[in-house]
């Protein structure tokens, strides 16, 4: 889904945060938490504000489909869309387990200052692994996968949208990039196993490849929970530079998004115009 908003201001940069929450059982809790910081980063000064992936439910396959909900008209659309017109800011509402006729997608919201829904993202690669000694999950025995890019604008510049495993994809970061993204945010909730080995790694990849800022959101980590999430929720500059991150613990990661700095270093390192079109490309459907 491609949001046609129009540049609002002349503005190069704005305030980015990122909600590293807890995540529990309790959805209504999970969405006071949810609201909780989203108004204390709004009252920060921050314009757009990203939750994790799977912020309103535990993450796990056994949880999904208990906890999905049709985008729009359930509970967590509804708070969402009250609180992004309430803060007058542009929310990434992380993801949540979507009903859509009986099948299951993990899928992120984007909400506009006036409380409309403007973008959505299903988790297009789903995340089936198996590593001995490490981890095995399978999003695929409940989840399905979506089959598009998610663009929206928030006034300054144009941001691309992915969800966690759809990071270690670059060709989806690519495509992005020659849409004229600017910005990549992935909520994402990396284990134990993966996190401390690729989270890093990843975001700042993503970052070199394009010349774009990336910001990567995670939940705080619970130790109590089937599922422990790596935390370290984290911006990158086109530099690669880690802009801001965090640990394990509930926090708010704050960073500016400068489009001066962008064009420096796409100026300086100009792979944008170097690429050999004539040899290779990716391509999408879009």
């Amino acid at each position: 889904m491609f949001s046609q908003i129009r540049k609002m201001s002349t503005a190069k940069s704005f305030k980015i945060a990122l909600v590293q929450m807890t995540v529990g059982k309790d959805k209504n809790k999970n969405l006071e938490n949810a609201v909780r910081f989203i108004r204390k980063a709004a009252d920060n000064g921050a314009s757009l504000i990203v939750l994790p992936e799977c912020f309103n439910c535990p993450y796990g396959t056994k949880y999904f489909r208990e906890y999905s909900e049709e985008i729009g008209s359930g509970i967590t659309s509804k708070t969402l869309s009250n609180v992004a017109k309430e803060k007058e800011i542009f929310l990434v509402g992380g993801s949540i387990p979507e009903l859509d006729n009986d099948k299951v997608y993990n899928a992120a919201t984007v909400w506009n200052p006036q409380g409309e829904l403007i973008a959505k993202h299903r988790k297009v690669h789903l995340f089936d692994i198996a590593i001995p000694g490490g981890i095995t999950f399978k999003e695929s025995d409940v989840l399905s996968p979506g089959n598009s890019f998610s663009m929206f604008n928030n006034g300054i510049c144009n941001i691309g949208l992915g969800i966690c495993y759809d990071m270690r994809f670059p060709e989806l970061a690519q495509v992005y990039r020659k849409k004229g993204c600017d910005l990549l945010i992935y909520p994402g909730a990396f284990n134990m196993t993966t996190g401390p080995l690729h989270w890093e790694l990843l975001v700042r990849s993503r970052a070199n490849d394009n010349q774009v800022y990336v910001a990567a959101c995670s939940p705080a980590q619970d130790k109590n929970s089937d599922y422990i999430a790596w935390g370290h929720s984290t911006v990158v500059d086109p530099w690669a530079n880690i802009l801001a991150t965090s640990q394990f613990e509930e926090t708010i990661v704050y960073a500016d998004i400068d489009l001066n700095t962008l064009n420096k270093v796409r100026d300086q390192i100009p792979t944008g115009k170097q690429k050999r079109y004539d040899l290779y490309d990716v391509t999408a459907k879009l």
